[in-house]
């Protein structure tokens, strides 16, 4: 086949020797081909492995030169979706599964304690619940009956509510999650058990769930922190400080989910109040606080309050606050 449009040339005769001469340049060449080829090939393999060019992309390599990036140094190589990423985003591709925390995420191997405050069954025995317990600096009844909307919502209803979606949730980020009861029970558990629950689980944060019932008009969320207080088998200076932490934690990022204010009644408008008059702080080694979502006698935070949607923000802001708080 020929490569030009020239003319033919007339065939000639070669001279005496020509075809020795051929030989020659002919032995010559392939000794050259000889040792360029294995370089070349080892040359294109190398950009092969460089470039991750497989065995179905059988083209040779075209090296580029590197975009410039007005900062004298080679543009980065665009990044590669992650499996199961939308390739023009790097998003996570709608119905793809969320990657789940590895044994190096720093939630690995911690547990929550989460305490649904009060019992839908303590309605029914006063007497049980009535009976005095010891809180270490004082000694108080085992357990209440909670609050309750004008409508009567009861607050043990919420309570557990949202506690189990904050179980969801926490689940979700790979922590291990024990409840202190799920209505399981006929009444109760005596805030002293309660306490103990957490302790005995050696949890690394402890929340307990509940929701305020004071006069119309004072509205918003709270957190409730331990104070430092020293008595019987009370002794909080160990957990004062993370317990602050969790809170303040825990106070910011419900804020922010749910857009509730802080309590306009009581915190000075910081959402946070320090008490020690409450067993399940006193009692508690581990860090811990109670959460105030609302006021259930509000007409406006009781809407908020009996709201599924809601009540899942809230949740969501717990589990943010808890989540920062072990540094996932």
């Amino acid at each position: 086949m020929r490569y030009d449009d020239s003319p033919p040339q007339p065939e000639t005769a070669p001279a005496p020797g020509a075809d020795r001469r051929r030989f020659a340049r002919r032995s010559a060449l392939a000794v050259a081909a000889a040792v360029i080829a294995p370089t070349t090939l080892a040359g294109w393999v190398l950009v092969q492995v460089g470039t991750g060019a497989g065995a179905d992309d059988a083209r040779p390599p075209r090296i580029a030169a590197p975009a410039a990036t007005g900062t004298g140094t080679p543009a980065a190589p665009p990044a590669t979706a992650s499996p199961g990423a939308d390739p023009s985003t790097g998003a996570p591709a709608s119905g793809a599964p969320a990657p789940s925390p590895g044994a190096t995420s720093p939630l690995a191997g911690k547990t929550v304690v989460i305490d649904p405050g009060h019992n839908t069954g303590n309605f029914d025995h006063s007497r049980e619940i009535n009976q005095q317990v010891d809180i270490g600096t004082a000694r108080k009844e085992c357990d209440t009956t909670g609050t309750t909307t004008r409508a009567g919502y009861r607050e043990a209803d919420f309570t557990l509510d949202v506690s189990r979606r904050l179980r969801t949730l926490l689940e979700g980020r790979g922590l291990k999650v024990v409840f202190t009861h799920e209505a399981d029970r006929a009444w109760g558990p005596c805030i002293t058990e309660r306490a103990r629950i957490g302790n005995e689980a050696n949890a690394d944060a402890v929340v307990s769930v509940h929701a305020d019932g004071v006069s119309e008009g004072s509205r918003g969320y709270h957190v409730i922190l331990p104070a430092k207080v020293k008595g019987g088998a009370a002794d909080t200076a160990a957990i004062v400080g993370p317990s602050r932490t969790l809170g303040e934690r825990i106070a910011a990022n419900f804020a922010r989910t749910t857009g509730s204010g802080p309590a306009n009644y009581l915190g000075g408008g910081t959402g946070l109040v320090v008490r020690d008059d409450l067993g399940g702080l006193n009692l508690s080694t581990r860090p811990k606080v109670f959460v105030e979502c609302g006021n259930m006698r509000d007409s406006k935070d009781a809407a908020l309050l009996t709201s599924p949607q809601w009540r899942q923000k809230a949740a969501q802001g717990i589990a943010d606050g808890i989540v920062g708080f072990l540094g996932g």
